[in-house]
């Protein structure tokens, strides 16, 4: 997947030539951030077409077109980033801060942060710009490309419309809301909507859709996708936000107490309030969303999360969703060989450490 992200940014590069010397930035971080990361999406979009054509010998279009989920998913990390304020990006400073460093190294009238802003969108706009590009320009015939765009059009909706549910759900305040189960209710289904739709439909469900309709899959084939990726995708984002806090930032590449500092409210944090004592959800309100913590502040609200009983509640969903989806593999025969791949691949997303 990365030579095929290497191979299309060596064409952008010599495009943006033509335009000036000064974009060439875009470029160079574009190909840094799109180097590494897990290729979770592209994974599952070419084991999506490997079920549904019966072959592990994935064609070099296939394989361009899953890498351009992973420009896709670069393109919406650089823009959270901006949105969240963030300071790191697997192991280096977040594209708004790198734009920013720069602004300042040549001592440019007006101000860095938002020169920094406005370069990370334009950067942003141009990945995704380019992942329908690398998709179009992959080499699929025009019948698989027909079959894929109402796919390919839905996760681009709903990965946005996710993001948004997202920056409303950062705009609640937990404390108050979860002060009554039915609060706690609500704000359950509003983190599960972000959930699903920013990252399990995103991650697991529509990337197999893709790779699946490239090789002609049957509504039934679909469906199955549906009934392992989904869940998968709820899991993986919650393993996600257990690492947000309880990772290790050497192995994340982020400071582990970054979304306690950003205030992102996750199943994690709605459980912490809902199970704490009233006066240790005070104090982890007190801290929640601070973004002066302190090294022993993180520390306090971990053991506030850990007491709370919501690590383990959240490790018990992981479970369940993962159950799930490996259940849904159990009853579709079709798959053959490839469903010991999406097994692995299910295993390698829900067990990981970073």
């Amino acid at each position: 997947m990365g030579d095929a992200i290497d191979a299309f940014l060596v064409g952008q590069r010599s495009k943006l030539s033509a335009i000036g010397p000064e974009v060439s930035t875009l470029v160079d971080r574009g190909a840094a951030f799109t180097a590494g990361g897990k290729r979770l999406r592209p994974a599952f979009c070419a084991w999506g077409w490997a079920a549904a054509a019966g072959s592990l010998h994935l064609p070099d279009a296939v394989v361009a077109a899953a890498a351009s989920l992973d420009v896709l998913h670069v393109s919406a990390l650089i823009h959270d980033d901006v949105m969240d304020a963030s300071e790191a990006r697997r192991g280096v400073p977040a594209a708004h801060r790198q734009f920013e460093a720069d602004h300042r190294e040549a001592s440019g009238r007006g101000d860095a942060e938002a020169f920094g802003r406005a370069g990370a969108i334009l950067l942003g706009d141009l990945l995704l710009v380019w992942s329908a590009e690398m998709l179009d320009n992959a080499g699929l015939d025009s019948d698989a490309l027909a079959r894929v765009r109402p796919w390919v059009q839905a996760v681009r909706t709903e990965v946005t419309a996710g993001q948004y549910l997202d920056v409303l759900a950062q705009s609640v305040d937990p404390y108050a809301r979860t002060r009554t189960p039915a609060g706690v209710a609500e704000l359950e289904t509003l983190v599960s909507r972000v959930v699903t739709y920013k990252s399990a439909c995103y991650t697991v469900e529509r990337p197999l859709h893709i790779g699946g309709a490239i090789a002609g899959a049957s509504d039934a084939q679909q469906a199955t996708f549906s009934a392992f990726g989904r869940p998968l995708g709820r899991a993986f984002q919650y393993r996600d936000d257990l690492l947000g806090v309880f990772g290790d930032e050497a192995l994340t590449g982020k400071d582990s107490g970054e979304d306690l500092r950003e205030g992102k409210l996750t199943l994690v944090v709605v459980r912490t309030f809902a199970g704490a004592s009233d006066a240790a959800a005070r104090r982890f309100a007190d801290l929640f969303g601070r973004p002066d913590l302190s090294a022993d502040d993180i520390e306090t609200a971990k053991t506030i999360i850990v007491d709370s009983g919501a690590q383990a509640f959240v490790e018990q969903a992981i479970e369940r969703e993962f159950a799930a989806a490996i259940s849904a593999l159990d009853h579709a025969p079709w798959l053959g060989a490839a469903s010991d791949g999406l097994a692995n691949l299910a295993r390698a997303a829900v067990r990981r450490t970073f």
